[in-house]
C-alpha cells in the first residue's frame, strides 16, 4: 500500500483503515496506476493463515490495497485503542467497486465458483449494477497447469478488472502469479462474492450483519466445512490478539 494510506497491524498484516468513500478513492486511484494492481479483503481467518503460510502472508505485504472483513478486526483495532471508520468486507464492497468500474465503462471478468456460478453471477449482477460490463466468465476449478491458458483467456477479453473468488489462499495466490498475463488493470480477491451475487448461499439477515456475527450464520449452514474456522479458529485469533497486545505493553 502507498505510504499515505493509513493502517492498523494486526499480527503482522497491515490493513487499511478508510472510509468507504476514501476506500474507492484508492480503489480509483489503482485504477488509474500502471501495471496490474491488487486489491484483497482479510479477516480473522485470513490472519489467522497468514501466521503459517508464508507464501499467502506474502501475497498480503505484498497487495496494493488490504481492507478489512468482519468483526474479528475490528476487535483487534479496539484491543490496540484503534479502531476501523468502517467494516470494508468484500460481500458489501465489492459492488462499490463494480459500481466505480461501470461508471468509466471498465471491462469485467469473472473468474470462480463451481460451474455455472461465475455466469449466474454475471447475469445478477448486471442487473443490479447499471451499465456494468462483463466481459467474461469461468468457474474456479483451474488446475495449476491451466493458469496461464486462463490468463490468456482473460487477455483476450480486454478485461480491466478480475474478480477471482477461489478461497484464500488461493484466489491470492493465483493473482500473484497470473494477474500480469491477463493484461487487467486491477485484480480483486472476492472470496465467497460470487457465491452471493449468484443467490447460491444466502446472506445472513441484516440484524445479524449488523450485529457483527454474520459467521454465526454462515456456521449454522456450513458447519462441516466451516467448524475449523470459526469454532476453533476465532478463539484462536482472539487469544493471539491478547498475547500480541500484552507483549507489545511488556516492551
Amino acid at each position: 500500500m502507498r505510504a499515505g494510506v493509513p493502517t492498523i497491524t494486526v499480527l503482522g498484516v497491515p490493513i487499511a483503515a478508510l472510509t468507504v468513500r476514501e476506500a474507492l478513492a484508492e480503489v480509483s486511484r489503482l485504477l488509474a496506476e500502471p501495471g496490474p494492481q491488487t486489491l484483497v479483503y482479510v479477516n480473522a481467518h485470513s490472519v489467522n493463515m497468514a501466521r503459517s503460510h508464508v507464501r499467502y502472508r506474502a501475497c498480503l505485504a505484498d497487495a496494493d490495497l488490504v481492507l478489512n472483513d468482519g468483526s474479528g478486526l475490528a476487535l483487534a483495532a479496539r484491543v490496540r485503542g484503534r479502531r476501523f471508520p468502517a467494516n470494508l468486507n468484500g460481500t458489501d464492497f465489492t459492488p462499490e467497486v463494480l459500481r466505480l468500474a461501470a461508471r468509466r465503462g471498465l471491462g469485467v471478468y469473472l473468474l470462480g465458483g463451481r460451474p455455472g456460478v461465475a455466469e449466474r453471477a454475471a447475469q445478477r449482477l448486471t442487473d443490479i449494477v447499471p451499465g456494468l460490463r462483463v466481459v467474461g466468465h469461468h468457474h474456479g476449478y483451474v488446475a495449476d497447469h491451466q493458469g496461464h491458458e486462463v490468463a490468456e483467456k482473460i487477455k483476450q477479453t480486454g478485461a480491466d478488472l478480475v474478480l477471482v473468488a477461489m478461497g484464500n489462499p488461493r484466489q491470492e495466490l493465483w493473482l500473484a502469479e497470473h494477474l500480469p498475463a491477463t493484461g487487467a488493470e486491477l485484480g480483486v480477491a472476492v472470496g465467497a462474492f460470487l457465491d452471493f451475487a449468484a443467490e447460491r448461499v444466502p446472506r445472513a439477515p441484516k440484524w445479524m450483519r449488523d450485529a457483527g456475527i454474520e459467521w454465526l450464520y454462515r456456521l449454522g449452514r456450513e458447519p462441516g466445512r466451516l467448524f475449523a474456522r470459526y469454532v476453533v479458529g476465532n478463539p484462536l485469533f482472539v487469544a493471539r490478539v491478547l498475547a500480541d497486545r500484552v507483549l507489545a505493553t511488556s516492551r
